[in-house]
């Protein structure tokens, strides 16, 4: 059995290269045999479809439609959209990625964002305007107000963009955080989102920072550990965070507890069967090269996931609201995921058996994120694009190289569609007014269906700074405004107190009152924001939470969380009563030891006080670039992350024999990269190079954390790497421009 099935596999490939020259007529609509599933195509065609053609390509499921909002010329490689408070769209554009297949000209500052208008209200964007030019790939933004905060790729620093003449382009440019120094990593491992959750801080994905908006600027607050992810952050109504890390080839993760407080992703949050994916066209560009591909030759697992996000409009299907929608582009998929909860711990599922909520026969077809929009429907960013792998893995010797050549995607470019997707017997909502009406008319929003609308509602209000309204808030979080919060008022509620928390306007009349709701969101929702108090070890407060031991699973693990901040014994003392005594122990057990986890990490400076000066800064340099990209794969831990009973996408650092072993073996493989079994273990994934765009002390500085935190030395031997080391390497391995594998390494 196993050898047909190798067969197959092998046959399978060869019909890749034996079809490479011929070309398929565009696809006139999905196939399906006469029991009604889909044909898988084995010959996909390379070619162009127009905007028509390729709506008749894309699979959806019935009674769903898509409908093009955007497309080439008005746009070009869309990468991420957001709209202001008057429903204008903002689309950033990487119009430099993947040009070829060796990525020539990506730093060149010669991309925008484009400003979208739809003027007569039908759904599709008719205006556009050149809102900020010169740009280099252009990775967050966000609106607040009438400004548009945008980072750009390979820096840290945050600007915001205004239009004062209403031409539709932006005129000022004002530095929000500053931050100088080079971001050096790969361009696929650096951040995204800017994402203004629903506690106010303001997320991203990759870098262990979070910021508030504090009068027209970002104020950065450091995380112990970054919270992982890459390209995308979604958010759900309660302020859980989604995270998606391609690298490691793990499609969701992060979502049960907020990264401030560390790590929890229990394995069996979804099983194995959620891994796999099922596109209906083969797939032979996938980095992970045979063991990704089925007898079919369709991507097996998730390899590019990326821009997800939770569905939370109101102009699709109930049974829609919750659930997370993640872009497979390797796949030219997306999967929407069921979201539920068992006592306390989140689970994820696949909505349908063995198939993809959205899948397409077009190869361009490259979904690389989601979002709801202010009029309730879902919003799809096709980068529609042949490459969708950045140059490292389509270098000379890989297995991507060939098979793009083969097919001629890296032709493909300068094109890009934006879609929307609506349902029979559902119409989209009003476009909505918030820019320049009152605090007071925004408070209105607080309870609207749409979580659009609740989301810019607090964010204006407490952008605005407008303290007038805090008497309103303050019944609606109690439930008794005349108006507000009667229909839908849980929701209502949770953004009211919110909102007074982000104009520290909350005090503890109105968070005792919210402790004691019918509602446990609302309940858990002041348990969260009684942290402004635990800090203060208000000892009112820690009794408070200490007496919910017999409250819901979601209430108490939050309580064990939150109480985790005050240094109060009594704080102390009330969540080991709480983790010992309920009856979510086991979920409470896994939470008290993420905090501390997070906790002891935090004190990760006292273990080098006896150190040399230099030697010390070394290795904390090396700790923030380790949690910046490195944890990404090989895990906070260094134990690599499995997630869903899959396996690593790199090998663990703890017990490696390397890691302790000869430093210049390390400096070798994070200069050139690695690839090929080790250990006699194959990885889905390579190491990437990273000596050429990164300095010696760089190199020197996460070797040395990493033989630091996850080696063993006997005492008096240092696990430091000097920068002189890894010249002296650098020097030796000039003008490798390929992958060791450990068998020549060991040699």
């Amino acid at each position: 059995m196993k050898r047909n099935s190798t067969l197959a596999l092998v046959l399978g490939s060869l019909s890749l290269f034996i079809y490479q020259c011929k070309v398929t007529k565009p696809s006139e609509g999905v196939k399906k045999d006469a029991a009604g599933n889909i044909i898988v195509n084995p010959h996909p065609s390379p070619a162009y479809l127009s905007p028509k053609e390729g709506l008749k390509s894309i699979q959806v499921p019935e009674g769903y439609k898509l409908q093009l909002v955007a497309s080439e010329p008005m746009i070009k490689e869309p990468v991420a959209i957001v709209w202001d408070g008057e429903a204008r769209m903002y689309v950033a554009e990487m119009s430099t990625y993947m040009q070829d297949i060796n990525g020539t000209g990506q730093h060149k500052p010669v991309c925008r964002i484009s400003l979208l208008e739809d003027t007569n209200g039908d759904g599709t964007m008719d205006k556009s305007t050149v809102f900020i030019d010169s740009l280099v790939l252009p990775r967050m933004m966000l609106c607040v107000g009438h400004k548009l905060l945008v980072n750009e790729t390979w820096t840290y620093n945050i600007h915001a963009y205004s239009d004062t003449n209403g031409d539709g382009k932006a005129d000022t440019k004002e530095l929000v955080y500053e931050n100088n120094k080079p971001d050096t990593r790969n361009l696929e491992h650096q951040k995204s989102g800017l994402v203004w959750n629903l506690d106010n801080w303001i997320y991203v994905s990759c870098d262990p920072v979070r910021y508030k908006y504090v009068g027209g600027k970002l104020a950065p607050d450091s995380l112990t550990n970054s919270p992982g992810g890459q390209w995308g952050l979604g958010n759900d109504d309660y302020g859980r965070l989604y995270f998606s890390s391609a690298g490691a080839e793990i499609p969701a993760l992060g979502f049960q507890v907020n990264p401030a407080y560390g790590f929890w992703n229990p394995n069996d949050q979804y099983n194995q069967d959620f891994l796999a994916v099922w596109p209906i066209i083969a797939t032979p560009d996938v980095q992970g090269g045979m063991n990704r591909l089925r007898p079919d030759t369709t991507l097996n697992h998730f390899t590019a996931s990326c821009g997800q996000s939770i569905f939370r409009g109101n102009a699709l299907p109930e049974d829609m609201k919750g659930d997370l929608l993640i872009c497979e582009p390797v796949g030219r998929l997306i999967r929407r995921a069921k979201v539920s909860e068992k006592d306390g711990k989140v689970f994820l599922r696949n909505a349908y058996d063995k198939k993809e909520f959205i899948t397409s026969y077009d190869m361009n077809f490259r979904p690389v994120n989601t979002t709801t929009g202010p009029d309730g429907c879902l919003y799809i960013v096709d980068m529609y694009r042949g490459i969708i792998q950045e140059a490292t893995w389509t270098a000379e010797g890989s297995f991507l190289r060939p098979r793009i050549l083969a097919k001629g995607l890296d032709k493909n470019i300068q094109r890009g569609r934006i879609y929307r997707l609506v349902h029979e017997g559902y119409k989209p909502g009003p476009k909505p007014h918030m820019l320049d009406v009152s605090s007071a008319t925004l408070l209105t929003y607080l309870d609207h269906p749409n979580g659009w609308w609740r989301d810019n509602a607090q964010k204006e209000i407490i952008a605005k700074g407008d303290m007038s309204v805090v008497p309103a808030l303050k019944e609606i979080a109690a439930g008794k405004h005349a108006t507000i919060g009667k229909s839908n008022g849980a929701l209502a509620r949770i953004h009211a107190l919110w909102t007074l928390e982000g104009l520290k306007a909350i005090d503890k009349p109105t968070l005792f009152t919210a402790l004691a709701d019918t509602d446990p969101q609302v309940r858990k929702t002041a348990v969260w924001i009684s942290e402004l108090f635990l800090k203060q070890n208000d000892k009112e407060v820690i009794s408070k939470l200490a007496a919910m031991k017999n409250d819901v699973a979601a209430v108490q693990i939050q309580a064990a969380l939150s109480l985790s901040v005050s240094d109060a014994p009594e704080a102390k003392a009330a969540q080991t009563a709480l983790v010992n005594n309920s009856v979510y122990s086991d979920a409470l057990h896994s939470v008290a030891n993420a905090t501390e986890v997070n906790h002891n990490t935090k004190l990760f400076g006292s273990r080098l006080a006896n150190m040399p000066a230099h030697q010390r800064n070394m290795i904390l340099n090396g700790a923030n670039i380790y949690k910046q990209l490195c944890s990404t794969c090989h895990g906070p831990d260094g134990k690599g992350i499995v997630v869903g009973g899959g396996s690593a996408a790199a090998p663990p650092f703890v017990g490696s024999k390397r890691v302790s072993g000869d430093k210049e073996l390390l400096t070798k493989i994070l200069l050139n990269g690695l690839t090929g079994p080790i250990d006699g273990k194959t990885y889905t994934d390579v190491m990437a190079p990273l000596g050429a765009v990164n300095s010696d002390e760089w190199v020197a500085s996460v070797l040395s954390y990493v033989r630091y935190n996850f080696g063993r030395f006997e005492r008096g031997k240092s696990p430091v790497v000097d920068i002189e080391t890894v010249k002296k390497v650098r020097e030796t391995v000039r003008g490798r421009d390929k992958f060791w594998t450990l068998e020549e390494l060991e040699k």
